[in-house]
């Protein structure tokens, strides 16, 4: 017997999840991971290392109660917000009965923590403008076995940003039988489009954050759970004992502070102007056929031939995401906002393989 058939069934036949860092190869300008450019020196106490940290660093959650507005009580801090959403699965979904529900192409890491814990995904197709179908959906929900309905706003690859009416509509709906997740891990590049002012309404409404993007600390592994007390003392429940190490809970508190906080922004200033710029001259281009809203650190295109584009700017150095294999995604690539100058080499390189 091979140890393989030790193990559970459903992870025999699992495939893991294909992160950038896996798949993304090596080059000399990496833009496949929705990172930023730029990262932030911290200097850490090491005094206490000797010690186990809090389950939830209560300096940490007031720092990112203050960052958000939100109380501490209404926010659980986690091993990134890949946790987070394992969380969800594991607390509120029965393996082998109940369902998650998602639209995609959405984030890859909803259906494969589904899957991890014996959870089954029902999928639904968006509408033409990346939008949830709302009547399908609702029909979707009908039967009571969907526990967890995840959306993406902005949404991980397309950048759209989710209709507040549609939201509303569905937390009218659920509400008492189904959680409602919204994944902000991109919102400080679109701030207004935030659904934060709904926790106090909808108590089944969960907001997942992260400091992987905007902040600058996708090395760190921190983010949270935005709801309803309830819904936090649940998922302490299953949360492991120390999720966060005293290390990122030190950097991470410091990275919350208002000093800190308006670095970020003025980051989130540039990268959105350098975005908007890179992708007004790759309009002009003959090979790109079709772009998608821009509401993220990152932009996602068609191309005539997103494979040919995608091998021959790999070949140059050029690490991007290729979604050719996504629904409703033929031919496009995702590529993350790096530096001004990077952006200026890629863009340079796609003129002149322009066909």
């Amino acid at each position: 017997m091979s140890i393989t058939e030790l193990a559970c069934k459903r992870v025999q036949e699992l495939t893991p999840y294909q992160s950038a860092r896996r798949i993304g190869g090596v080059g000399r300008v990496y833009l496949n991971a929705n990172e930023s450019p730029e990262g932030t020196r911290f200097d850490l106490d090491s005094t206490s290392y000797n010690r186990y940290p809090e389950c939830q660093p209560p300096e940490l959650l007031k720092a990112y109660g203050d960052y958000t507005g939100i109380n501490a009580d209404r926010i659980l801090v986690a091993r990134g917000s890949d946790e987070v959403i394992g969380l969800l699965c594991r607390a509120f979904c029965e393996p082998g009965k109940d369902s998650i529900l998602i639209c995609p192409p959405t984030y890859g890491m909803y259906s494969i923590a589904a899957e991890t814990n014996g959870i089954t995904t029902v999928k639904i197709a968006p509408t033409e403008n990346f939008q949830p179908d709302l009547p399908k959906v609702l029909d979707a929900l009908k039967n009571g076995s969907v526990k967890v309905l995840f959306l993406c706003s902005p949404n991980n690859p397309t950048g759209t940003v989710l209709d507040r009416k549609i939201l509303l509509d569905i937390l009218r709906e659920t509400e008492g039988r189904t959680i409602v997740v919204v994944d902000e891990a991109y919102i400080e590049f679109s701030p207004n489009d935030s659904f934060i002012d709904l926790l106090d309404e909808y108590r089944h409404l969960v907001i997942t954050r992260t400091l992987s993007k905007a902040f600058g600390l996708a090395g760190l592994r921190c983010g949270f759970a935005l709801a309803d007390p309830e819904i936090i003392g649940i998922l302490l429940k299953v949360i492991d004992p120390y999720p966060v190490s005293a290390p990122v809970a030190q950097v991470a508190t410091e990275a919350l502070s208002p000093e800190n906080v308006s670095i970020m922004l003025k980051r989130v200033d540039e990268l959105n102007r350098i975005r908007n710029d890179f992708l007004a001259r790759c309009k002009t281009l003959k090979c790109v056929t079709g772009s998608f809203d821009c509401n993220a650190n990152y932009v996602l295109l068609r191309f005539r031939d997103g494979e040919k584009l995608f091998s021959d700017a790999r070949k140059a150095g050029f690490i991007l995401r290729d979604f050719n294999d996504k629904p409703m995604l033929k031919n496009c690539v995702r590529i993350t906002v790096g530096t001004r100058s990077e952006m200026d080499d890629l863009f340079n390189f796609m003129k002149e393989h322009d066909e």
